[in-house]
């Protein structure tokens, strides 16, 4: 079965259809022989009709097509100051179109979005872009990238995005110039990733995102995250199958080891690739770094022996994150980590669980946040008294089964 992975050097190559801080200039290589066409759901979760042929997918209600001339208006004929982003797709330009009549607008006026041009030599072929335009053709959530329409005329094939003002999540963690995601800021992340990816998993149709990671994980001005990059979603198991056979594809460091191992794609294959993800939330360092020595360069077999332990935790914990976090609220996020990638796909939690625990661990900040203000309103407006120095309280969640309370 060959083996379509992007190689660790390739991680942080693919473009996103967002605002990228800094230019990659690598490439990634991913391979288009897709299967055939997987069958999205809509968002009222009802099932839709098999299969869907490219006429249909292009006809959708619910795109625009643009013709090239109106997307090089929109861009300023593609200009270099435009160019906001590269990867294995192509390039990704910023522009501007009338909220209306969607039609190219002066530059700093009506909508910003995003544009992702195909590159004419590029790995990602015609059917990963049609796949991207089945899914988010359809598929609508808040915590999914909206697909505003696509240009497919001559050789040129683009897609048109909402612009994401913060970036990838991969640009705030790894890369030097941002403000350091606070504590607060990456449960929200977390939450909200989580909330994307119930929705593909919780339908009648169930899609399998299957290149879940930072790079892919878009945020707003407000950091709300947005999954984005639907190019090799497929669609789940249907009736009494238990998974789906297929090439293997997605990113090192992320596919889970029995996906990798047997080509055998489930739900719980996103879990993993979660799992991975919120560890980076945690420590602050990339799913696979061949700047690391030894064990430390996959970050999955470096910090496992950590996620279940309070002692040791530390040793993980982002130090940009200066100590400013809740210990508990930590070990909960360590621990339905470690849960996450556990080898045995069975054993690992659905999303839904997933997203009940970090919400759980959300609200509890939010809680001791409004504690903390109002303790703190109380004793400043008594008379003649001197606050003292508070220190953050942390939520009092319950220990995760199973796991040491040292």
């Amino acid at each position: 079965m060959g083996n379509c992975l992007d190689s660790p050097a390739r991680v942080d190559a693919h473009a996103t259809p967002a605002s990228v801080v800094s230019k990659s200039s690598s490439k990634a290589s991913r391979s288009s022989n897709l299967s055939s066409l997987a069958i999205p759901l809509s968002y009222n979760d009802s099932s839709l009709p098999t299969p869907r042929s490219e006429g249909e997918i292009l006809s959708s209600p619910n795109l625009k097509s643009f013709s090239f001339n109106e997307l090089k208006s929109a861009t300023r004929n593609f200009r270099p100051d435009s160019l906001v982003g590269e990867g294995g797709f192509g390039y990704v330009f910023k522009g501007w179109i009338n909220e209306i009549t969607l039609t190219a607008s002066k530059p700093g006026t009506g909508m910003v979005i995003a544009v992702k041009k195909l590159k004419q030599e590029s790995f990602q072929g015609h059917k990963e872009w049609l796949t991207e335009l089945d899914y988010l053709g359809q598929l609508h959530h808040p915590n999914l990238v909206k697909l505003i329409g696509y240009c497919l005329e001559g050789e040129n094939r683009l897609l048109v995005y909402e612009f994401m003002a913060k970036g990838s999540l991969e640009n705030h963690l790894f890369r030097r110039g941002p403000q350091p995601l606070s504590w607060a800021t990456r449960v929200k992340i977390a939450v909200g990733a989580a909330r994307g990816l119930c929705f593909l998993h919780d339908a009648k149709s169930q899609v399998i995102y299957r290149d879940f990671k930072a790079s892919n994980i878009l945020l707003d001005a407000e950091f709300n995250p947005k999954l984005s990059d639907f190019g090799l979603a497929k669609a789940g198991p249907t009736g009494d199958k238990t998974h789906v056979s297929t090439q293997v594809m997605g990113t090192h460091g992320y596919a889970a080891p029995e996906y990798v191992a047997t080509g055998r794609l489930t739900a719980k294959s996103d879990v993993y690739s979660f799992g991975v993800v919120l560890l980076e939330l945690l420590s602050g360092r990339r799913a696979v770094d061949k700047m690391k020595v030894g064990v430390e360069q996959n970050l999955v077999d470096w910090a496992k022996p950590y996620l279940g332990d309070r002692r040791k935790l530390f040793r993980i914990m982002d130090t940009k994150l200066e100590g400013q976090y809740s210990q508990k609220g930590a070990y909960t996020a360590a621990y339905l980590a470690l849960q996450c990638l556990t080898t045995e796909a069975k054993m690992r939690p659905r999303m839904s669980e997933v997203l009940a625990a970090l919400e759980q661990l959300e609200a509890a900040k939010t809680s001791t946040r409004s504690s903390l203000t109002q303790h703190h309103r109380t004793q400043t407006s008594a008379a003649n008294f001197h606050a003292p120095n508070l220190k953050p309280c942390t939520p009092s969640l319950p220990s995760p089964r199973g796991a040491r309370t040292h």
